[in-house]
Protein backbone atom coordinates (compact mmCIF):
# COMPACT_ATOMS: atom_id res chain seq x y z
CA UNK A 1 0.00 0.00 0.00
CA UNK A 2 1.24 3.57 -1.08
CA UNK A 3 -0.44 6.07 1.40
CA UNK A 4 -0.38 9.59 1.46
CA UNK A 5 -2.01 12.22 3.82
CA UNK A 6 -2.51 16.12 2.12
CA UNK A 7 -4.16 19.59 3.68
CA UNK A 8 -5.42 20.51 0.01
CA UNK A 9 -6.11 23.68 1.26
CA UNK A 10 -10.00 23.67 -0.91
CA UNK A 11 -10.16 20.62 -2.96
CA UNK A 12 -12.55 22.05 -5.28
CA UNK A 13 -9.58 24.98 -6.00
CA UNK A 14 -6.91 21.74 -6.58
CA UNK A 15 -9.04 18.56 -7.47
CA UNK A 16 -7.14 18.71 -11.01
CA UNK A 17 -3.58 18.91 -9.20
CA UNK A 18 -4.48 16.62 -6.44
CA UNK A 19 -5.84 13.91 -8.55
CA UNK A 20 -3.06 14.01 -10.90
CA UNK A 21 -0.62 13.64 -8.32
CA UNK A 22 -1.75 10.89 -6.25
CA UNK A 23 -2.74 9.10 -10.10
CA UNK A 24 1.15 9.98 -10.93
CA UNK A 25 2.58 9.09 -7.68
CA UNK A 26 0.52 5.71 -7.87
CA UNK A 27 -1.09 6.40 -4.54
CA UNK A 28 -3.13 3.74 -3.10
CA UNK A 29 -4.75 5.80 -0.23
CA UNK A 30 -5.17 9.60 0.15
CA UNK A 31 -5.67 11.43 2.96
CA UNK A 32 -6.85 14.88 2.67
CA UNK A 33 -7.49 17.68 5.39
CA UNK A 34 -9.41 21.20 4.51
CA UNK A 35 -11.54 20.03 2.01
CA UNK A 36 -13.24 23.28 2.97
CA UNK A 37 -16.44 21.92 1.16
CA UNK A 38 -19.71 19.93 2.08
CA UNK A 39 -20.55 16.97 1.05
CA UNK A 40 -22.38 17.55 -1.62
CA UNK A 41 -19.78 20.08 -3.00
CA UNK A 42 -16.89 17.75 -3.10
CA UNK A 43 -15.50 16.85 -6.75
CA UNK A 44 -16.04 12.90 -6.25
CA UNK A 45 -16.78 12.37 -10.23
CA UNK A 46 -13.00 13.43 -11.09
CA UNK A 47 -11.75 11.14 -7.92
CA UNK A 48 -13.51 8.21 -9.21
CA UNK A 49 -13.16 8.84 -13.20
CA UNK A 50 -9.42 8.12 -11.65
CA UNK A 51 -10.25 4.95 -10.45
CA UNK A 52 -10.43 5.78 -6.78
CA UNK A 53 -13.59 5.24 -4.05
CA UNK A 54 -14.12 8.75 -1.75
CA UNK A 55 -15.42 8.85 1.84
CA UNK A 56 -15.91 13.02 3.06
CA UNK A 57 -16.79 15.03 5.61
CA UNK A 58 -17.52 18.43 5.73
CA UNK A 59 -20.10 20.86 6.75
CA UNK A 60 -19.58 24.30 5.21
CA UNK A 61 -16.69 26.18 3.98
CA UNK A 62 -14.20 25.72 6.47
CA UNK A 63 -12.17 22.70 7.95
CA UNK A 64 -13.32 19.13 5.95
CA UNK A 65 -11.65 15.51 5.73
CA UNK A 66 -11.76 12.69 2.93
CA UNK A 67 -10.24 9.70 2.12
CA UNK A 68 -9.67 8.33 -1.60
CA UNK A 69 -8.93 5.00 -2.03
CA UNK A 70 -8.42 2.83 -4.87
CA UNK A 71 -9.81 -0.24 -2.66
CA UNK A 72 -13.09 -0.80 -1.04
CA UNK A 73 -13.65 1.59 2.24
CA UNK A 74 -15.56 -0.10 5.19
CA UNK A 75 -16.36 0.65 8.77
CA UNK A 76 -16.55 4.34 8.14
CA UNK A 77 -16.20 6.92 10.89
CA UNK A 78 -17.31 10.44 11.48
CA UNK A 79 -15.17 11.69 13.97
CA UNK A 80 -13.31 9.53 17.05
CA UNK A 81 -15.20 8.75 20.31
CA UNK A 82 -15.15 11.81 22.73
CA UNK A 83 -14.00 14.75 20.07
CA UNK A 84 -14.90 17.92 22.04
CA UNK A 85 -16.66 20.28 19.80
CA UNK A 86 -16.33 24.16 19.04
CA UNK A 87 -18.01 27.43 18.74
CA UNK A 88 -16.96 30.57 20.10
CA UNK A 89 -19.01 31.95 22.91
CA UNK A 90 -20.37 28.40 23.46
CA UNK A 91 -17.46 25.93 25.05
CA UNK A 92 -18.45 22.78 26.65
CA UNK A 93 -19.63 19.45 26.19
CA UNK A 94 -21.95 20.39 23.97
CA UNK A 95 -20.58 22.20 21.64
CA UNK A 96 -21.11 21.39 17.92
CA UNK A 97 -18.64 19.25 16.36
CA UNK A 98 -16.18 20.67 13.43
CA UNK A 99 -15.56 17.88 10.77
CA UNK A 100 -12.01 17.52 11.59
CA UNK A 101 -12.05 13.23 11.18
CA UNK A 102 -13.12 10.71 9.23
CA UNK A 103 -11.47 7.31 9.93
CA UNK A 104 -12.29 4.10 7.59
CA UNK A 105 -11.23 0.55 6.96
CA UNK A 106 -8.98 0.09 3.84
CA UNK A 107 -7.05 -3.21 3.10
CA UNK A 108 -6.57 -4.22 6.44
CA UNK A 109 -4.96 -1.16 7.82
CA UNK A 110 -7.66 2.03 10.02
CA UNK A 111 -6.49 4.71 8.43
CA UNK A 112 -8.11 8.25 10.14
CA UNK A 113 -7.54 11.55 8.51
CA UNK A 114 -7.10 14.22 10.99
CA UNK A 115 -7.57 17.55 10.60
CA UNK A 116 -6.06 18.81 14.08
CA UNK A 117 -7.49 22.55 15.44
CA UNK A 118 -4.96 25.79 14.83
CA UNK A 119 -5.28 26.76 18.08
CA UNK A 120 -5.28 30.39 17.23
CA UNK A 121 -3.35 32.56 19.95
CA UNK A 122 -2.07 30.81 23.20
CA UNK A 123 -4.98 33.24 24.96
CA UNK A 124 -7.33 32.34 22.35
CA UNK A 125 -10.23 29.66 23.94
CA UNK A 126 -9.09 27.38 20.37
CA UNK A 127 -6.00 27.23 21.88
CA UNK A 128 -7.90 25.28 25.02
CA UNK A 129 -10.31 23.44 22.37
CA UNK A 130 -7.16 21.98 20.82
CA UNK A 131 -5.43 20.87 23.39
CA UNK A 132 -8.52 19.19 24.51
CA UNK A 133 -9.20 17.39 21.37
CA UNK A 134 -6.16 16.16 21.25
CA UNK A 135 -6.32 14.84 24.94
CA UNK A 136 -9.08 13.05 22.95
CA UNK A 137 -7.20 11.78 20.72
CA UNK A 138 -4.66 10.26 22.57
CA UNK A 139 -7.28 8.79 25.05
CA UNK A 140 -9.31 7.20 21.60
CA UNK A 141 -5.61 5.47 20.46
CA UNK A 142 -4.48 4.38 24.05
CA UNK A 143 -8.13 2.45 24.31
CA UNK A 144 -7.96 1.21 20.81
CA UNK A 145 -4.67 0.01 20.61
CA UNK A 146 -4.98 -1.61 24.48
CA UNK A 147 -8.08 -3.38 22.98
CA UNK A 148 -6.59 -4.33 19.94
CA UNK A 149 -2.50 -4.39 19.99
CA UNK A 150 -1.78 -5.62 17.04
CA UNK A 151 -4.12 -2.98 14.76
CA UNK A 152 -2.67 -1.72 11.85
CA UNK A 153 -3.38 2.25 12.92
CA UNK A 154 -2.88 5.28 11.19
CA UNK A 155 -3.37 8.40 12.43
CA UNK A 156 -2.37 11.05 9.29
CA UNK A 157 -3.24 14.70 8.76
CA UNK A 158 -2.39 18.07 9.80
CA UNK A 159 -1.60 18.19 13.28
CA UNK A 160 -0.77 21.86 13.48
CA UNK A 161 2.37 20.84 15.98
CA UNK A 162 5.88 21.12 15.39
CA UNK A 163 7.29 18.72 17.92
CA UNK A 164 10.67 19.60 17.84
CA UNK A 165 12.38 22.87 17.31
CA UNK A 166 13.72 20.92 14.28
CA UNK A 167 10.32 21.16 12.57
CA UNK A 168 10.30 24.97 12.82
CA UNK A 169 12.39 26.75 10.48
CA UNK A 170 9.27 29.57 10.87
CA UNK A 171 10.88 32.91 12.18
CA UNK A 172 7.28 33.79 13.59
CA UNK A 173 6.75 30.83 14.87
CA UNK A 174 8.54 31.22 18.63
CA UNK A 175 8.13 29.33 21.49
CA UNK A 176 6.28 31.20 24.50
CA UNK A 177 4.63 33.76 21.89
CA UNK A 178 2.93 31.75 19.45
CA UNK A 179 0.90 28.38 19.02
CA UNK A 180 2.42 24.75 17.52
CA UNK A 181 5.37 25.22 19.24
CA UNK A 182 4.25 25.78 22.84
CA UNK A 183 5.08 22.79 25.78
CA UNK A 184 1.51 21.90 26.25
CA UNK A 185 1.04 21.01 22.24
CA UNK A 186 4.15 19.27 22.23
CA UNK A 187 3.77 17.22 25.11
CA UNK A 188 0.46 16.32 23.53
CA UNK A 189 2.04 15.48 20.37
CA UNK A 190 4.53 13.53 22.72
CA UNK A 191 1.46 11.62 24.78
CA UNK A 192 0.05 10.13 21.17
CA UNK A 193 3.64 8.43 21.15
CA UNK A 194 3.68 7.29 24.18
CA UNK A 195 0.14 5.42 23.17
CA UNK A 196 1.60 3.34 21.35
CA UNK A 197 1.99 5.48 17.91
CA UNK A 198 5.00 6.19 16.04
CA UNK A 199 5.98 9.09 13.85
CA UNK A 200 6.85 6.68 10.91
CA UNK A 201 7.94 9.40 8.84
CA UNK A 202 10.92 10.72 10.21
CA UNK A 203 13.41 8.47 10.64
CA UNK A 204 13.04 7.70 6.70
CA UNK A 205 13.01 11.46 5.86
CA UNK A 206 15.23 13.20 8.50
CA UNK A 207 15.03 16.98 7.00
CA UNK A 208 12.22 19.17 5.50
CA UNK A 209 9.23 21.03 6.45
CA UNK A 210 5.53 19.77 5.39
CA UNK A 211 3.79 23.64 5.17
CA UNK A 212 5.03 27.30 4.33
CA UNK A 213 3.43 30.43 4.10
CA UNK A 214 2.12 32.36 1.29
CA UNK A 215 3.45 35.01 2.87
CA UNK A 216 6.82 37.22 3.22
CA UNK A 217 8.39 34.31 0.60
CA UNK A 218 8.51 31.42 3.19
CA UNK A 219 9.03 29.33 0.41
CA UNK A 220 11.81 30.31 -1.22
CA UNK A 221 13.55 31.09 2.20
CA UNK A 222 12.49 27.57 3.07
CA UNK A 223 11.10 28.69 6.17
CA UNK A 224 8.57 26.12 7.09
CA UNK A 225 6.80 23.73 9.76
CA UNK A 226 6.79 20.15 9.57
CA UNK A 227 2.92 19.99 10.89
CA UNK A 228 1.93 16.65 8.38
CA UNK A 229 2.44 13.64 9.96
CA UNK A 230 1.44 9.94 9.59
CA UNK A 231 1.60 8.18 12.99
CA UNK A 232 1.54 4.57 13.27
CA UNK A 233 0.94 1.59 15.75
CA UNK A 234 3.35 -0.92 16.09
CA UNK A 235 1.97 -2.97 13.36
CA UNK A 236 1.97 -0.14 11.05
CA UNK A 237 5.12 1.11 11.57
CA UNK A 238 7.31 -2.58 11.29
CA UNK A 239 5.60 -2.16 7.90
CA UNK A 240 6.76 1.20 6.63
CA UNK A 241 9.19 0.34 4.03
CA UNK A 242 9.91 4.35 2.56
CA UNK A 243 8.47 7.65 3.20
CA UNK A 244 8.42 10.69 1.07
CA UNK A 245 7.60 14.45 1.52
CA UNK A 246 7.05 15.81 -2.00
CA UNK A 247 8.28 19.08 -1.10
CA UNK A 248 7.98 19.78 -5.16
CA UNK A 249 3.95 20.33 -5.23
CA UNK A 250 4.54 23.17 -3.22
CA UNK A 251 5.62 24.68 -6.80
CA UNK A 252 3.82 25.84 -9.54
CA UNK A 253 0.00 26.90 -10.44
CA UNK A 254 -2.56 27.07 -7.41
CA UNK A 255 -0.27 25.14 -4.72
CA UNK A 256 -1.69 24.45 -1.68
CA UNK A 257 0.17 25.57 1.85
CA UNK A 258 1.02 21.64 2.13
CA UNK A 259 2.87 19.42 0.32
CA UNK A 260 1.87 15.85 0.48
CA UNK A 261 3.10 13.00 3.25
CA UNK A 262 3.89 9.56 1.29
CA UNK A 263 4.77 5.93 2.89
CA UNK A 264 4.76 2.80 1.12
CA UNK A 265 3.87 -0.41 3.37
CA UNK A 266 3.87 -4.23 3.16
CA UNK A 267 2.02 -6.09 5.73
CA UNK A 268 3.01 -9.57 4.45
CA UNK A 269 4.47 -11.65 6.28
CA UNK A 270 7.02 -14.34 5.27
CA UNK A 271 5.93 -16.72 7.14
CA UNK A 272 2.60 -16.30 5.91
CA UNK A 273 1.54 -15.74 9.44
CA UNK A 274 -2.42 -15.97 9.06
CA UNK A 275 -2.51 -13.58 12.25
CA UNK A 276 -1.40 -10.33 10.69
CA UNK A 277 -3.25 -8.07 8.51
CA UNK A 278 -4.02 -8.62 4.71
CA UNK A 279 -2.89 -6.09 2.62
CA UNK A 280 -2.95 -4.72 -1.34
CA UNK A 281 -0.30 -3.77 -3.18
Amino acid sequence: MRLATWNVNSIRARVTRTVEFAVREHIDVLAMQEIKCKNEQFPYAQFEDAGYHVVAHGLNQWNGVAIASREPITDVEIGFPGMPGFAKGHEGPDAPQEARAIGATIGGVKVWSLYVPNGRALDDPHYVYKLDWLSALQEYAASTLAQTPDLALALTGDFNIAPTDADNGAPGVVVGKTTHVSPPERAAFAALESAGLTDVVRPLVPTGFTYWDYKQLAFPRNEGLRIDFVLGSHTFADAVRGAEIHRNERKGEVPSDHVPVVVDLDLSSDEDDDDRPMIFG
